[in-house]
Order: structure tokens, then sequence, then C-alpha cells
């Protein structure tokens, strides 16, 4: 495999700028859910999510992503407010989860570099209102109308993903063929990109994220992860959230005696598919376990200056 040279270029956030290319960024996942796929519960309790935060500062993330409504397969993520399928966190509950979490982690370090993962545009105005620099929008704009007019008022750096439909529908729709998975995953992003241009939002303050897990297929993530480099053609960096994800325990089912690997046993193939990410041209990864995944990004690194 030929290790794909990166472009440097500047991620432009609401107060501040960081440089992509040099080096991989790491950013560390902070879930203040009880019910996410990896973590839930775990660190539900605000002062619990903040110690957890500040530790994965210290094992060396660059930037925080604090999400406070889980988007697993199932869920009720992404639904009409008023509607049968209302999502199960309202905008106020999710605010009342993370606010108190992102004031702590900024009042211990203020320099931190805090993005929220939300898809309403309410809950995004009072986290860059108290000092968030990104918001990572699963939906890639596509959920909530407002969303894009938010973020291009704030002058937030944004993190546009690829979702393919909405949890609740993931298990019962039809797999994409594997070859087909890049081309609509492109198409996605593009009209995510140009709705962000529509309402103001410059490029520089745009970095793409394929969507590994959401609702691609086993097969469809594999095949997204070997052609991953051929996104920059859309013009943008490139974010690869890959932690613990399911298609990861399913390639690790013949050790598992056909059964997939559980959560808590996919922490190497974690590290495996984040090194290949990164030389199929990621800029950014997004992880649960920090220390382990800076190492892995370090090695990467060197490959690619090799190279």
């Amino acid at each position: 495999m030929r290790a794909i040279q990166r472009s440097i270029t500047t991620w432009q956030l609401r107060s501040r700028a960081l440089e992509l290319g040099p080096r991989t960024l790491v950013m560390g996942i902070v879930n203040v859910t009880p019910d996410s796929f990896s973590d839930g519960g775990l660190f539900f309790d605000p002062e619990a999510a903040v110690t957890h935060a500040l530790q994965l500062l210290d094992e060396g993330a660059d930037l925080l992503d604090l999400g406070a409504e889980s988007t697993r397969p199932g869920s009720r993520a992404g639904g009409t407010a008023g509607t049968p399928l209302a999502p199960a966190v309202s905008a106020d509950q999710e605010q009342a989860r993370l606010l108190p979490v992102q004031e702590g982690i900024l009042r211990e370090r203020p320099r931190a570099i805090v993005s929220i993962d939300t898809y309403k545009a309410a809950t995004a105005r009072a986290a860059l209102a108290a000092g968030a620099e990104i918001v990572n929008d699963v939906s890639g704009f596509s959920w909530d109308p407002e969303m894009a007019e938010v973020c291009a008022e704030a002058g937030c750096g944004v993190v546009l993903m690829h979702t393919r439909g909405r949890p609740e529908e993931w298990r019962a729709q039809p797999c994409l063929a594997p070859e087909a998975v890049l081309a609509e995953v492109r198409t996605g992003l593009a009209a995510s990109l140009a709705a962000a241009a529509q309402a103001g939002i410059a490029p520089e303050r745009v970095v793409l994220d394929p969507g590994y897990g959401f609702g691609k297929g086993f097969e469809g993530d594999l095949a997204l992860l070997a052609r991953q480099e051929e996104l920059l053609t859309l013009g943008r960096p490139l974010l690869a959230g890959l932690s613990r994800k399911s298609f990861l325990g399913r390639a690790l089912a013949p050790l598992f005696g056909g059964r997939d690997a559980p959560v808590e046993a996919r922490e190497t193939a974690s590290l495996a598919a984040l090194v290949a990410a990164i030389l199929h041209g990621a800029s950014v990864v997004r992880v649960h376990a920090v220390r382990s995944a800076v190492e892995a990004a370090r090695v990467a690194d060197a490959v690619l200056a090799a190279g």
C-alpha cells in the first residue's frame, strides 16, 4: 500500500486555528450518556466526565469531543421533536448534560479545544456561547435546518459527517454493494459542503468525516476505509472515527468462535484501523483510548514522513 501525502492546511475554529497535515491530531471522546455503545454510563456524572476529559488531555489529546446523546444503532437520534420519532434526548436534556461538563473542563483548562457532538442547533448555539470551538454534526447539516446558520453566525469549526439514514433504520435498510459505498459517501459529503457554503461557512472551517459505522454495513465500512483517500478530492481534510466500531468486531469474529468481538475486545483492532486511516489520508482521528492512539499515530506519521 502506498501511503498518502496529506496536504498542510489550516482549520479555522471559533477563536483560533489548528494546522492540519504535519502530524495527526487526536480527538478524545467524552460521552456524557447513560447508553453509548462503548462506554455508556461510565462518565454520565458531570464530575466523572470532567475528570475523564482532563485525563485524556494529559494523555495527549489535542481536542475533546463532548456528546450527550447516543447515536448507536437503533437509537432515535435524528428524529424531529413533536413526532413519533422524536429524539430520545431533547435539546434541553442534552444541554443539561453537556454544559456543566464543558464548563468544568474549560475552568480547569481554559485553552482546551472543545468540540460538541450534536445535530441540534439549539445545543450547538448554547455550547458555542459557552466556549466550544467546533460543532461535530453527525448528520452533515441534514437533520436540523438551523444548524448551518448557527455555525455560520458563530464562525466556528465544523465536522460534517456522512450518515446513511437514521440509527433506527440501520438494522433494516438494505446493504449497499461495497463499490457503491464510496460514491454515496462522496455525494453526501459534497451536499453537506454545499449546504455549508450556502450558509456562508468558509471552506477552511470544515473537516469531513466519512461516518464509519453510520449505516454503511460491515463490508461497506471496510471498503470505505480501503479507498478513503479518494474523498480528499472534495478538497477538505478528513477526520476518521473508527474507535471500537462494530465492523471491527465483525472482522475479529474468527478469533471469537464466529461471533463478533465484544466492544471491550476491540482496542487493538481500533489501533490497526486508525493507522490504516492515517495512511489513507486522515488528518484527525477520534478515539476513546487516547494514549495508545497518540503512540500509533506517531508511528503512522513517521511512515508518511518517510514516504
